[in-house]
């Protein structure tokens, strides 16, 4: 790899600080970065050279150096990272940036990451900066330029599609790297794999075996002050149509030819086109009320300062989808996610039809359905639920798990997702970003039923914090013949 620079647009905040600093770190230290690199913090804020590799250090880990080795890889890494203040429109500013790396490193700026760390209404202004200033159309032999952008990446459709003219402008569809940090985890990574290279599976992956699909993800934290973003989109917005429909995406398409890009790109956008606009009977929304934990009081949300007080945005919703092909005619993907629930876990469950015929019915001892469940987070872990005999007098039966646990299993370090993505834009592979067709076709599933909720304006079913969610969503999985895990 040639001279390399990396540069961080928005790079006082929150997420360039806790997971893009720290990711690079981690790719430094494995050795993955050229030797002829440099990081580039760019933002608004006033930073001298030290204040700025300061408060990259505060979040930087040891996980892959020797703890007496790794103050030294800290500070080779920090050598290699300056500030530049500048405002996220000014070409001029821009220029001056690449100006002085290009001097810092005998005129040649090399290779060219930029990572728009910053929220997506500057996206469309700092595309256009770059491209006034001549980062985003240099000459071939200057070096390539690739643009990572981070969800949202619109409020609906129609500004999807407009955001993805506006960067066009300026960039071409292979410079611009959107990034879902879901699919960067090793546990999603491994859906390929799990369904394409295990011959017991492919044959049984369809609607002759299996009787539905839950995807679920939940936190048990409240808002805590960020209802200025969140409330803009709730939680079908900010969670279900990238995160969850990527998963169900990765579920629910055929086999891809081959493992480059735009097969699997294809793949999952003829699976996504497949699935109907739900209907406002199709979901259920809820909205977390406050409780007590003992002496600590824990506001609703409606009750957070940074909340309007007469807010309908949901803060839960479950949602039954189905994906209209031969393969999973009849099956639902049951689809939840909330904040305020009962624990933190993101989880496909996926389970089977139940046994045909009676024989294990006569002793009243019908086998439960089997399971296979991979759990994203917290502990990463694949489980296959299945029946067997109990030792001992008589048939009695049971399930078990047989039980993948990846801390247990792997020797080797799990990376970040980060990680993972940040190489993959260095190395230009696109399999884990999404394409602006997939985007499109993610938006056009949600897109009618957002539309009616917002124009509805109807209050979200109440549940405490702390529950499972709004009693509601029972009845709209048991309409499914399914029951919550």
């Amino acid at each position: 790899m040639d001279a390399l620079t990396i540069c961080v647009v928005g790079a006082s905040g929150h997420l360039a600080r806790t997971k893009i600093f720290p990711a690079l770190f981690a790719l430094y230290c494995q050795g993955y970065l050229p030797d002829n690199f440099r990081v580039v913090g760019y933002a608004r804020s006033s930073l001298s050279d030290e204040e700025f590799r300061k408060r990259v250090e505060e979040k930087l880990t040891c996980r892959y150096t020797p703890d007496a080795q790794c103050e030294d890889r800290m500070r080779e890494f920090l050598d290699r990272c300056r500030y530049c203040r500048g405002q996220y429109d000014s070409a001029e500013d821009f220029r001056s940036m690449t100006a002085a790396c290009s001097e810092s490193n005998e005129g040649n700026l090399g290779n060219l990451v930029v990572y728009l760390a910053v929220p997506p209404h500057v996206f469309t202004m700092a595309a256009r900066a770059m491209g006034e200033a001549g980062i985003t159309s240099r000459d071939a032999d200057d070096g390539w330029t690739r643009v990572v952008i981070e969800k949202p990446f619109g409020h609906d459709r129609a500004s999807s599609d407009q955001l993805t003219r506006d960067m066009a402008e300026v960039l071409s569809e292979e410079q611009v790297y959107r990034i879902d940090h879901y699919l960067g985890k090793e546990v999603i990574q491994n859906l390929l794999v799990l369904r394409f290279a295990n011959l017991i599976f492919e044959p049984i992956w369809n609607r002759h075996y299996i009787h539905n699909v839950e995807i679920t993800w939940k936190e048990d934290l409240t808002i805590e002050g960020r209802g200025g973003y969140f409330d803009e989109s709730g939680i079908i917005r900010d969670v279900m149509q990238n995160h969850l429909l990527q998963i169900l995406a990765l579920i629910g398409m055929e086999p891809p030819p081959h493992l480059e890009a735009d097969h699997v790109q294809n793949a999952k956008v003829n699976a996504l086109v497949s699935v109907p606009p739900p209907t406002i009977d199709d979901v259920v929304t809820g909205q977390y009320t406050g409780t007590t934990e003992g002496k600590r009081e824990i506001p609703g949300y409606r009750e957070d300062p940074s909340v309007p007080g007469d807010s309908v945005t949901p803060t839960y919703a479950a949602v039954a989808l189905r994906i209209d092909n031969t393969r999973w005619d009849g099956v639902p993907f049951l689809v939840r996610a909330g904040k305020g629930l009962d624990g933190r876990m993101t989880e496909i469950r996926i389970r089977f039809r139940e046994i045909p015929g009676a024989m294990f019915d006569q002793r009243d001892e019908a086998p439960e359905p089997n399971e296979l469940v991979i759990r994203v987070q917290p502990d990463a872990a694949i489980y296959f639920n299945i029946t067997n005999k109990v030792p001992g007098v008589g048939m009695k039966l049971e399930q078990r798990m047989l039980d993948l646990q990846y801390k247990l299993a792997f020797d080797e370090k799990i990376p970040d997702a980060y990680e993972d993505l940040l190489l993959d834009v260095l190395r230009g592979d696109k399999s884990l970003f999404i394409r602006s067709d997939e985007l499109a076709a993610a938006w056009d599933i949600f897109t009618p039923l957002l539309r009616e909720l917002d124009g509805a304006g109807t209050a979200p079913h109440a549940y405490e914090f702390g529950a499972r969610g709004p009693a509601e969503a029972d009845a709209l999985a048991a309409r499914h013949g399914v029951t919550w895990s």
